[in-house]
């Protein structure tokens, strides 16, 4: 048979359908698969959000652990000690976050009084505007002082849940710390089989430990100069404040907001407008000049996510995932992008998308690095390797 016989056995006559599946089915199942896995997630937001904050906790807590197995202690005994520095951390930001609540209950009903005055104020100085008292009224009857009030003080009443979600969260911790040395020897199987989904789980562990470590320590900073300008302006509550403002630390993009809008509102009841805008203008202050200038320098080399898909992502995890899913937004993105994009060749023009320009380079030369400083190991290990009794040598080329 000759060539040209055969190209025409295997080409398809026109009338012939391609085999496979076709690029519009191919969408149709990927879509209704991410469909059913969001779903899942949303449904079970209570058990997988804390598994994940557990994970999470576990990857930027390995510096720890490192650095305790340098000094010379067993592996068993590190893995103690991180498990108990990240009980202690949980048991102080839940008893912070306790105390908050707790002293804002008992606080916040003496200045009911001046927020329903202040509220029917609102509606005389805008009915100065020409627009009558009844629709002023209509159009705010949904909003109610002593509801919004009352929101403020059921609070506490919600703790029952956080407090599932706290014993998932505790149990997942115990059960990750103590599974470490097996997910080392799982990585080494992959990496012989996978090289490039270790690489970008590898990426992904570096931008947690960066998120989240620099998120905590800027919160720190960031809450400690609230609470000294808010003490300085008198505004009552300051510390409740502080520990709102280190919490919505977390939370990209509209953190800034939420942690701003209640000490505004009580400087505006205590202090009148002046005051309320003097706190406006300290957060804006604050906030510009640590999480849009410094902050971005420590956490951009590793997540190098655009401020676009870093709000989207936002909006698209807290609508999944509520209030979690808002804090972990930038982590489940970032496993998002290394499981589907990082890890397949295929899809590393999406990347484009989602990083910053300079991401992908600063990442090769990070990579570079971390492989030019195994290297000199290799070299002085592998002439001590001898061939075993069952082991022949090779021949030099």
């Amino acid at each position: 048979m000759s060539t040209n016989d055969s190209v025409e056995a295997t080409t398809p006559a026109p009338h012939e359908e391609s085999r496979g599946w076709g690029i519009a089915a191919v969408t149709v199942v990927s879509l209704a698969a991410v469909f059913v896995v969001l779903w899942g997630i949303s449904q079970h937001a209570s058990m997988v959000m804390p598994a994940f904050l557990a994970l999470n906790l576990v990857i930027a807590a390995q510096p720890l652990q490192k650095l305790l197995e340098r000094a010379g202690l067993p592996r068993w005994g590190g893995m103690i000690i991180v498990l108990l520095v990240l009980y202690l951390i949980l048991a102080a930001l839940v008893g912070m976050l306790v105390w908050a609540v707790w002293i804002a209950a008992e606080e916040i009903p003496q200045y009911q009084d001046k927020f329903t005055e202040l509220y029917e104020q609102s509606i005389e100085f805008l009915g100065t505007f020409g627009v009558s008292q009844d629709q002023i009224t209509s159009t705010l009857s949904g909003i109610d002082p002593q509801a919004i009030m009352g929101t403020v003080q059921n609070v506490a009443g919600q703790l029952s849940s956080a407090g599932g979600m706290l014993t998932v969260l505790v149990i997942a911790l115990t059960f990750l710390v103590f599974d470490i040395p097996g997910i080392a020897r799982r990585r080494g199987h992959i990496a012989r089989q996978r090289p490039r989904l270790v690489d970008s789980l590898t990426s992904f562990s570096d931008g947690i430990k960066s998120y989240w470590i620099v998120s905590t320590v800027f919160g720190v900073i960031v809450a400690v100069m609230d609470v000294v300008a808010l003490l300085i302006l008198g505004v009552p509550l300051a510390l409740v404040w502080g520990v709102l403002a280190f919490v919505t630390n977390y939370i990209p993009n509209i953190g800034f907001v939420l942690g701003l809008v209640p000490p505004a509102l009580f400087a505006l009841l205590t202090g009148g407008p002046v005051d309320a805008i003097w706190v406006v203008v300290v957060y804006c202050v604050i906030n510009l000049v640590m999480q849009s200038f410094v902050q971005p320098k420590f956490t951009g080399d590793a997540v190098g996510l655009t401020p676009t898909v870093t709000f989207l992502s936002l909006v698209f995890w807290s609508s999944i995932a509520g209030a979690l899913g808002a804090i972990l937004a930038v982590p489940l993105t970032l496993a998002v992008k290394a499981f589907l994009v990082d890890a397949d060749p295929r899809m590393r023009w999406f990347s484009t998308f989602l990083t910053t320009p300079d991401a992908e380079a600063k990442r090769g030369r990070r990579r570079a690095a971390q492989m030019a400083a195994a290297e000199p190991t290799t070299e002085i290990t592998a002439p001590v390797t001898a061939p075993g009794p069952d082991r022949e040598e090779q021949p030099a080329d």
